[in-house]
């Protein structure tokens, strides 16, 4: 085995073992607190519910660990059984080695590679959330929701697959700050046109009947100087009893959606105190700055790819035979190879992305409390949202700290009811 190859299986494995750790002191910690209600949400949760909620994070953990061992074996056996070198060189002698065959490459192999994932999770779906109560996904619909998926990514990827690699040929040594530039465009484009063209697709939205939650809300909107056109209800019940709220779009498609689980879970003011949390994220630009990252991502990717494309020990590592020049069927493999590793080191960065993004959830947060003078109805919101959704509320700080985006709901409470900020109580 090659010496990268070796580096390669090591962080592979390294991950894997820090995953299960990370799990195991996640369960043993919620164990710990398993025997009655935290003191810190007595009165919140009742014991039945927080035995349940109990039970749910562990049957996930324990399901995630088969998951991750899984997940491991299959990227393992992909990259070192030389599987992808005799794929690679039995496709192009097949179908040839023009960009369209390149880029038809690429995304059966990415169709092939997400198959063994399927059965994993139909088992999420139809047994674990069933058992908890949550699962209202029809067998049907769960196997529409994958055929359209797979239609919007011929539909969509495959002509972007095909014009980034037309850019390796056209521009030479550069191609990856082009290639970069027009997943950019592409990704700013749909943003764009997603919620008036591509979420439709999954689901029903409807606009928020007339009445004083939509009064209500709309007010909140205008004093907020929040642009929108519509606050609409999307039929989240259909496949889960799970809750959210969110905006999407920019400009004219802009639009406040509502989950009708949540709708219907919330009092009026929760529901106003949960938009404006919503509409603090808008304000305090975090969205810009989350856009910001993923753009900087790309272009280090792509960076990145087009640096590794003319190592020849990055090729020979994995099986490849490496070919100078800049030709698609030359960059195919390192793209191929950097797409299945690139898992293995973001894994190490989560942590700082996740406080990052906890930091944004505090500002919105205290923006909601600011907005709406008091913090009390925010804060009875969370609570029901994660009564309703059995949240872990004992998370181990690691655990939390590699995997959670969002403050647990005592870490908020706590940074609600800090001095300067109305407790509404």
């Amino acid at each position: 085995m090659q010496p990268f190859a070796i580096i390669a299986l090591a962080l592979i494995l390294a991950q894997l073992v820090t995953e299960l750790l990370l799990s195991r002191l996640n369960q043993k910690h919620v164990r710990a607190h398993s025997n009655e209600v935290p003191t810190a949400f007595r009165g919140i949760i009742d014991a039945a519910t927080y035995r349940r909620s109990v039970e749910y994070t562990l049957a996930k953990s324990r399901f995630g660990d088969i998951v991750n061992v899984f997940d491991t074996v299959v990227l393992s056996a992909v990259l070192f059984s030389g599987l992808l070198p005799w794929a690679f060189g039995g496709f192009a002698a097949s179908v040839g080695t023009s960009t369209f065959a390149m880029a038809g490459f690429l995304f059966v192999v990415g169709i092939a590679l997400s198959i063994p994932g399927l059965p994993f999770a139909w088992y999420a779906q139809f047994k674990i959330e069933q058992r908890f109560g949550f699962n209202t996904t029809s067998m049907r619909t769960w196997i529409v929701d994958r055929i359209k998926g797979l239609l919007l990514a011929l539909l969509l990827g495959y002509p972007l697959l095909v014009l980034v690699l037309k850019l390796i040929e056209w521009t030479g040594a550069g191609w990856w700050i082009w290639a970069a530039a027009v997943v950019v465009v592409f990704q700013l484009l749909l943003l764009l046109v997603a919620p008036a063209v591509i979420m439709p697709l999954f689901n029903k939205f409807t606009p928020l009947p007339e009445g004083a939650l939509r009064e209500r809300l709309f007010a909140l909107a205008q004093r907020t100087d929040f642009p929108t056109r519509s606050i609409e209800v999307m039929d989240g019940s259909k496949r889960s009893r799970h809750s959210n709220a969110f905006f999407t779009g920019f400009g004219r498609f802009r639009k406040i959606v509502l989950f009708d689980t949540l709708v219907a879970q919330l009092i009026e003011r929760e529901l106003e105190s949960v938009l404006a949390h919503e509409i603090g994220h808008y304000k305090r630009r975090h969205v810009i700055k989350m856009l910001s990252i993923s753009i900087a991502g790309i272009i280090v990717a792509f960076a990145a790819i087009a640096w590794l494309a003319r190592q020849q020990w990055f090729y020979r590592a994995f099986g490849f035979d490496h070919q100078a020049g800049f030709a698609a069927a030359n960059v195919v493999p390192a793209m191929l190879l950097f797409a299945l590793l690139a898992g293995t080191i973001t894994f190490w960065v989560s942590p700082l992305i996740h406080i990052w993004s906890r930091h944004f959830e505090y500002e919105a947060d205290a923006f909601a409390a600011a907005t709406m003078g008091e913090t009390q109805s925010l804060v009875q919101a969370l609570r029901k949202l994660s009564e309703k959704n059995l949240s872990n509320l004992t998370p181990h700080l690691l655990y939390s700290g590699f995997y959670y985006s969002h403050p647990t709901l005592l870490e908020r409470e706590r940074a609600l009811r800090l001095p300067g900020l109305n407790n509404g109580a």
